[in-house]
């Protein structure tokens, strides 16, 4: 019952998830490669430093991919942001359409913050014993 308690991440957090995805998605609209590259960089560097301070707030890391309830959040992510990427792809590359990915970032940051705190509300009802 404590770890229900204190898995809850801060607010910024998942703004902070969000940020880092819309610049990694949003990259691809511009046709540099080492800008890219740097956004993956930059987004990696994020999510090393938002698992460390998630760590030191609440003394534990629970991998997103794992069996049990929030399993469904992960899965609905996953079908989401693919929805999401590939026409956002086709449009980009394909027709030639700039900005798409933006856009597409944008949606992917907006979601992957709402799925976050999402996920985190399945695991602590599981973690409470509550269906």
């Amino acid at each position: 019952m404590a770890l229900a308690e204190r898995v809850v991440q801060p607010w910024w957090y998942d703004a902070a998830l969000g940020l880092l995805t819309f610049l990694l998605f949003a990259s691809y609209s511009f046709a540099f490669p080492w800008l890219t590259l740097g956004a993956l960089l930059v987004y990696l560097a994020g999510l090393r430093g938002l698992m460390a301070v998630y760590r030191r707030l609440t003394g534990a890391w629970v991998s997103g991919d794992r069996p049990g309830p929030t399993r469904r959040a992960y899965t609905a992510w996953l079908v989401g942001a693919t929805l999401v990427v590939v026409p956002a792809l086709v449009l980009e590359l394909l027709l030639d359409v700039r900005g798409a990915m933006v856009v597409a970032g944008a949606v992917l940051g907006v979601g992957i913050a709402l799925v976050s705190r999402w996920w985190t509300r399945i695991y602590v009802a599981e973690l409470r014993g509550e269906p």
